[in-house]
């Protein structure tokens, strides 16, 4: 623990210095058990994009926190009349912000029909909608591809998606981060910028990304993108998360 708070330190000071960013929210992980309910709620149920597992309230077999590390486990387990279960954590009602840079250092399953994600969505989802809200995805991967998606979302009379594919082996720890301005997204992999969207009112009306967003960190199995998991997906399996940090200019 002492290193791993040493090593925070020497990077928020790096980062002040050379950026002039300054820390404004953070989960360390730096305990056991459950997440902490002071950040983190856990949405519950089959939430979207026809998924296959049941996202469980609380429950330390899909999600906890140990050795410095938030842990979202996926179960292949009879439950709720879902063949799966799995968490997604998500900081809504508890932080949200506009503008900004936030990162986490994750590794990442891989298996035909595991979507691992990390990203942000509308804070005003309930009363607008998806796509209306706005979202980011920092970071989604879908089966066995050695390659990561990032993406803006938003809508002008329909969805409209803006995004890239990066190579990236998820299985390895790698810092995901988004900076996010009045401007322009930036999506970096371990430091280095590999993609930019912009924000403009005159350019496909994405006034979205002006009004607060909140956290998701999630682990999805199936659903209309990777498709359903087969003979040679192995469960349980784990998202780990080192950190989440969100810094303001």
């Amino acid at each position: 623990m002492k290193i791993k708070l040493l090593l925070a330190i020497s990077l928020f000071t790096l980062q002040l210095r050379g950026q002039n960013w300054k820390l404004v929210w953070a989960d360390e992980f730096n305990y056991t058990g459950l997440p902490d309910t002071t950040k983190w709620i856990h949405e519950v149920g089959n939430i979207r994009n026809r998924e296959l597992e049941f996202y469980t309230y609380r429950r330390l077999e899909n999600s906890n926190v140990e050795n410095g590390q938030l842990h979202i486990i996926a179960r292949k387990k009879n439950f709720q009349k879902a063949d799966y279960t799995s968490a997604r954590l998500s900081t809504d009602g508890k932080f949200k912000f506009t503008y900004g840079k936030i990162e986490a250092r994750i590794k990442a399953p891989k298996g035909k029909g595991i979507w691992p994600a990390f990203w942000l969505l509308g804070q005003n989802i309930k009363q607008v909608k998806s796509p209306k809200c706005g979202e980011i995805d920092i970071m989604e991967h879908v089966n066995n591809e050695n390659r990561i998606h990032s993406t803006m979302h938003w809508d002008d009379k329909g969805l409209i998606s803006f995004g890239t594919k990066k190579e990236c082996d998820v299985e390895q720890f790698h810092t995901y981060t988004v900076e996010w301005d009045r401007k322009k997204i930036l999506w970096l992999l371990d430091g280095e910028k590999y993609f930019e969207g912009t924000i403009s009112r005159e350019k496909k009306n994405a006034d979205e990304f002006r009004h607060p967003f909140y956290i998701i960190l999630n682990l999805a199995i199936g659903g209309s993108w990777p498709g359903k998991p087969d003979s040679t997906t192995l469960f349980p399996d784990t998202l780990s998360i080192d950190y989440v940090r969100v810094y303001k200019k």
